[in-house]
């Protein structure tokens, strides 16, 4: 349920998609498994969820906290899904989605202390065809995440620190450093 600041920019470089100077672009925020194992099942999973949490989303958008975007609609049927939110490029955009679910839902139940599973925050952004339908893809973009209760957040962070500190230099090499913002990766 918590927010987390999304900022959306035009990267563009001068001259490029001239055409969509001033119009409006259509982004969908979808939170999908990013385990592969799981993304094969991830209908009968997000059905299983439903039947657990009847009348509750894993995805939506906290509109008073949110700038520059109009009207974000979610889909009844598509849980993990905020469609149809446009924005224009030109103006400032901060979307702000709220997963309602944790990662360690979709984990079987052992003894405590479950792994939780990672998910992806995936942006996929499209621009309007002739015939004004949002239909033309423009950019998709991603980050891994896991969510978890606050106090197992918290308890979670420190083992991850308490690890990498027993880690000489060279294996701390290996992991990325943690910085105070995440830029999404480009999906091709």
């Amino acid at each position: 349920g918590q927010s987390y600041e999304i900022r959306m920019l035009d990267n563009r470089k001068l001259g490029e998609l001239p055409e969509i100077n001033g119009k409006l672009v259509k982004s969908i925020f979808r939170v999908v498994f990013h385990d592969r194992r799981l993304q094969y099942t991830e209908h009968q999973q997000l059905e299983g969820w439903r039947w657990n949490r009847p009348g509750d989303r894993i995805l939506d958008i906290d509109i008073p906290m949110s700038v520059g975007i109009i009207d974000p609609r979610a889909n009844p049927t598509q849980l993990n899904t905020v469609g149809s939110v446009p924005w224009q490029r030109s103006h400032r955009k901060l979307t702000c989605p709220q997963v309602h679910c944790i990662s360690t839902e979709f984990t079987l139940r052992k003894h405590g202390g479950e792994k939780g599973v990672p998910f992806r925050v995936q942006i996929d952004t499209f621009r309007e065809n002739e015939s004004g339908e949002y239909t033309e893809h423009l950019h998709s973009a991603s980050c891994q995440i896991k969510v978890f209760k606050p106090k197992g957040a918290d308890r979670k962070q420190k083992t991850d620190r308490e690890k990498m500190e027993k880690r000489t230099p060279h294996e701390k090499e290996k992991y990325q450093p943690s910085y105070e913002t995440t830029i999404l990766t480009e999906v091709s």
